[in-house]
């Protein structure tokens, strides 16, 4: 089959692709070549022949939806859904529920976005968790400090500077460093960011870079840290079970989809002193942090490659 994948978060023609949606528009492309099928990756769609759209973000990518429904209205449209259109859009926006409505299968990145859904769109709705490999990166941890590592652009559902925050409660005794890694899209964050680095205790911030590296960097940390306030189905989570990187994150429905709601690693969105606790815990008790371990590796089957390619070659081949 012909198959367009349409994500609307665009600035790097995918050659260096940094945003969550961008990274899984890449790995879905790959996907689909090796599956067979004859792939064009886009950021709009503009009637293009295709016999199968796949449309990244109800609201953001509704254009290119109603576009190709209009030019192939028999035709297949799988719309996959982002953090944005479950947990921010879904209940204010009527062209998500347009969205909805126009596509004839829903991808969901985690389960429990499911009990949000209708039961109509429960009904033609897939489950995909996103897929990373374990790689080379997997590295030994350092003795010498406490490394975590978060990775979130600068904006304000991801709630990244309240790592920062959470740095100056640490005890003098502690040896915990967190490295941020995300580009600011303004300057004010910037300007925040760069005066917590700055200060010379125990958070940096990195900016933005290149997916390799960052994998590299949580691959070489003691736990990947999570702040967001909502996620629809975090690419880094992924990242962080396949690297064997226990997690530390907020209690949130998109991450619950993944870690389960007994995971022992969450504290409550926007709670600083419980993040800092939290981290203090996971760095001095090595029993609680052996158990994260074993929650992760546990929840590590979920992020398989072959998983995600036999989900995705069972969906292609029911529309085919």
């Amino acid at each position: 089959m012909k198959i367009t994948i349409v994500t609307p978060d665009a600035g790097t023609l995918f050659q260096k692709s940094t945003t969550g949606n961008e990274i899984t528009a890449v790995r879905w492309k790959k996907i689909f070549e090796k599956l067979g099928h004859e792939v064009r990756l886009l950021h709009s769609y503009k009637n293009e022949p295709s016999d199968v759209l796949v449309a990244l973000h109800a609201r953001k990518s509704s254009d290119s939806i109603f576009s190709f429904a209009s030019t192939f209205p028999s035709k297949h449209i799988v719309l996959a859904l982002t953090g944005t259109d479950i947990y921010e859009d879904r209940p204010s926006h009527p062209v998500v529920a347009r969205s909805l409505s126009v596509a004839t299968h829903v991808v969901t990145l985690q389960s429990k976005a499911l009990e949000l859904l209708d039961e109509d769109t429960q009904k033609k709705t897939t489950t995909i968790y996103q897929s990373a490999d374990g790689g080379a990166e997997i590295t030994e941890k350092s003795t010498d400090y406490f490394q975590v590592s978060l990775v979130a652009h600068l904006r304000p559902v991801k709630d990244p500077l309240r790592a920062a925050e959470a740095s100056e409660l640490l005890p003098a005794s502690s040896k915990i460093k967190i490295l941020h890694i995300g580009g600011a899209r303004d300057a004010t964050a910037r300007k925040k960011a760069s005066f917590y680095s700055k200060k010379g205790g125990r958070y940096l911030w990195l900016g933005p870079l290149s997916h390799g590296e960052t994998r590299s960097l949580i691959a070489s940390s003691h736990l990947l840290l999570l702040t967001s306030r909502s996620e629809g189905g975090a690419n880094v989570i992924s990242e962080a079970l396949a690297l064997d990187t226990p997690i530390i994150s907020t209690q949130i429905n998109g991450v619950e989809g993944l870690l389960g709601a007994k995971y022992p690693g969450y504290f409550p969105a926007g709670e600083t002193k419980d993040l800092a606790e939290l981290l203090i815990h996971a760095e001095n008790d090595i029993k609680f942090y052996r158990k994260l371990q074993r929650a992760c590796r546990k929840q590590a089957k979920l992020v398989d490659p072959l998983r995600e390619i036999q989900t995705w070659s069972d969906l292609l081949n029911s529309i085919a």
